[in-house]
């Protein structure tokens, strides 16, 4: 298989990892305390990002349908928030895949991945109401249509109406900019890194967004200037998920370390040598792209959510089948959940001390079967 097609399909949700680890020893010890914590309901196939919105007091998760003969349809589905129960399906036209929630206007922007578009849904009145094409299909040598980017995280400044997602090409990936009152495409910009830019977050008080890429770069994007104002090279390799402390001082960056994805750096990235296994996630100065601790994780850490105001930091650990929280400022292990297979995605009903989790499938679960949604009471 050619490179850039291994790694666009590799990354259709950028890290689903079919193989499972064992979990670490502090897991092991913490598990039955944790358990009682942990309510899990399968909900649908193909299961991908989730939001909780105060304002609706729901649960918003998107699921793809799952691909091949037997997908289910693609949805965004309405969960009571203690029982995880569908209260409302809400159908799409295209695949689901990442979310973000603009609460204070009662839309969820859903990333239509693999049609390089965005899907808006009203949360208020459960419906799809619009759909933004990001780019148009290209005709390439072998004379097929196709996109040339895919997409991955979205981020929303609902004070400014705009909504900014990473389009992803290891010819040169790029950030959209879309005018949420228009719905319309106002810009793209480019120099993200020619890799996968999978990380994205949006930092008001800075008017910038931050991005990683598969270079091992963090990447700034200035949202008055429009352009790229800052690039630094880290030390994660993969460099996944970030999530950034409201003071702006620390950024937190999950380093996955798969050997799907290593392999295609060493054989698409000249001169590219593995120095670090990941299972990590970096704590960066993001002004100047300096380490400021490396903390240790289960294998395969994604997600990030950080809970600032209880100086708690939650990671899900893909191949391990865990989330891990941490002490945000000594970053020491404070628990672990299991959740296997796969745990993908974070939401955090902040009232209520309320952890939400998408659950994707492994190679051992039945082909089609439903993928599952896990409430932490923490």
């Amino acid at each position: 298989m050619h490179p850039r097609t291994l790694f666009r399909s590799a990354a259709l949700a950028l890290a689903i990892s079919l193989t499972v680890g064992a979990p670490s020893a502090f897991a092991a010890e913490t598990a039955a305390t944790a358990a009682a914590n942990v309510v899990r309901k399968p909900v649908a196939q193909g299961l991908y990002e989730l939001a909780f919105s105060p304002t609706q007091n729901a649960v918003f998760v998107a699921s793809s349908g799952g691909f091949g003969d037997n997908a289910g349809p693609s949805q965004v589905l309405r969960l009571n928030p203690e029982t995880l129960a569908v209260e409302k399906a809400i159908p799409l036209e295209r695949k689901a895949f990442g979310v973000v929630l603009d609460d204070a206007h009662n839309r969820l922007y859903v990333g239509n991945t693999v049609d390089t578009s965005v899907t808006v849904v009203d949360t208020a009145n459960n419906k799809a109401i619009g759909i933004v094409q990001l780019m148009e299909k290209k005709v390439g040598k072998d004379g097929k249509a196709a996109y040339t980017h895919d997409l991955r995280e979205l981020v929303v400044d609902p004070a400014n109406n705009r909504l900014y997602v990473t389009g992803h090409s290891g010819e040169g990936s790029v950030l959209f900019v879309v005018d949420t009152q228009s719905l319309k495409l106002i810009n793209t910009i480019p120099g993200l890194g020619n890799a996968k830019a999978p990380g994205l977050v949006f930092d008001a008080a800075n008017k910038r967004v931050l991005t990683s890429n598969l270079l091992g770069e963090v990447v700034t994007v200035g949202t008055e200037s429009a352009k790229v104002e800052q690039r630094f090279k880290v030390t994660a390799e993969q460099p996944m998920n970030l999530a950034l402390d409201p003071t702006g001082k620390r950024l937190f960056v999950t380093d996955q370390g798969l050997e799907m994805i290593r392999k295609y750096q060493g054989t698409s990235i000249p001169g590219f040598v593995s120095k670090h296994p990941g299972k990590r996630v970096l704590v960066l100065d993001p002004k100047t792209g300096k380490e400021l601790a490396s903390i240790p994780t289960d294998a395969g850490p994604l997600g990030l959510l950080l809970d600032a105001p209880r100086k708690r930091l939650y990671v899900t650990n893909r191949e391990a089948g865990t989330v891990t929280a941490y002490d945000s400022d000594s970053y020491k292990q404070v628990a672990t959940y299991a959740v296997p297979t796969h745990p993908n995605s974070l939401a955090l009903d902040a009232k209520n001390n309320v952890l939400y989790v998408t659950v994707k499938n492994g190679e051992k679960d039945e082909k089609g079967s439903e993928e599952s949604v896990a409430r932490i009471a923490l």
